[in-house]
């Protein structure tokens, strides 16, 4: 609905990127619009692949602005015969198509396989087919972990997710490592954290609770706060799609997996209590976890991404303060368009 409001300097992305053919799957939800209209911007060539599926965040309100800039193809990751056509020529693959909701994974198993594992067959079988030479970012979870057993969470610690989604996350991540390992093809996986910001969905909970938070708040309404003492982190969507875009342009490090945190970690009570420091109208109240999300919660978490860091200079540079001030006034102006 609005682009980035981050005003970057001329930089590596802007001359890495500019006129460069870029590939986004499931490019009209939160982060891929994300990346695709900053990509725009960048001067790229880009083209959005997604299957508009209603339990997932694809909504075209989120490249208002740039449709005339990006190439949407409606189509789903599955269907070979499409994403064929679009794959050939491609030098950089954002790989963010998927299912999303835990809950949901859990009552629709099957649905969830097909969308986050055999989609992901088919992305990484046409890449070896048709772009071999593709650069290939794939947007993880730290879902994958479960429940920490150490924090901060590194990417050493065991991988134990606690439902149906992490799984087949866990497992969609596994082949983009094989298919470098044994096909090499340059892929990248981050395991992100909590993403927020303009452009999610906030009509329910299946993307994050912050979301159904944000709706509350722009709808004039108490949000609820399940338990409250988890710790969390939270990354900006600005500084997760720097995160892409510098992780295509590394140098080395393929066919690993590397975390993406964010702000410092604080407890979903406290953050709570910033919102209503920020929205003098923004209430809350504090519910017991309702038990079918009480079963697959992972209780306290928060990455320790100093190997990307390390890899790419990537730090995050938007405030926790300065991107729920900002999500705030962003779903204030144009909740109509994502309810």
């Amino acid at each position: 609905m609005v682009a980035s409001d981050r005003r970057w300097e001329m930089s590596s992305s802007q001359s890495y990127f500019a006129q460069r053919r870029v590939l986004i799957t499931g490019g009209l939800g939160f982060i891929g619009s994300s990346l695709a209209c900053r990509l725009a911007d960048l001067g790229a060539e880009v083209t959005v692949i997604d299957a508009m599926l209603p339990d997932c965040g694809a909504n075209r309100a989120n490249i208002a602005g740039y449709e005339g800039r990006i190439n949407i193809r409606i189509a789903n990751v599955r269907d070979r015969e499409a994403l064929d056509g679009l794959i050939d020529g491609q030098e950089v693959v954002f790989n963010v198509a998927g299912r999303v909701s835990h809950l949901d994974s859990m009552i629709h198993p099957v649905a969830d396989l097909e969308d986050n594992v055999l989609a992901q067959l088919q992305v990484l079988e046409a890449c070896r087919y048709r772009a071999a030479d593709a650069r290939i970012v794939f947007a993880s979870t730290r879902q994958i972990y479960g429940k920490p057993q150490t924090l901060p969470v590194t990417e050493d610690h065991p991988l134990r997710p606690v439902d149906v989604n992490g799984v087949n996350k866990m497992a969609a991540e596994a082949f983009h490592v094989l298919y470098h390992n044994v096909y090499g093809l340059r892929s990248i996986s981050l395991r992100l954290t909590n993403t927020f910001g303009p452009r999610m969905r906030v009509k329910d909970a299946r993307q994050t609770f912050l979301g159904t938070w944000l709706r509350a708040i722009a709808e004039r309404r108490p949000f609820d706060v399940w338990g409250g003492e988890q710790l969390r982190d939270f990354c900006y969507i600005d500084d997760a799609v720097d995160a892409f875009l510098d992780a295509a342009q590394a140098t080395h490090g393929w066919g690993e997996a590397y975390n993406i945190g964010g702000s410092p970690p604080i407890s979903l009570i406290a953050l709570a209590k910033s919102i209503t420091e920020l929205d003098n109208e923004a209430r809350f109240e504090k519910r017991d976890f309702p038990p079918e999300r009480k079963i697959i919660d992972i209780g306290d978490y928060y990455a320790d991404d100093s190997r990307f860091r390390a890899l790419t200079g990537w730090t995050p540079r938007v405030s926790l303060e300065d991107g729920l001030r900002r999500s705030i006034d962003f779903y204030h102006k144009v909740l109509p368009a994502y309810v």
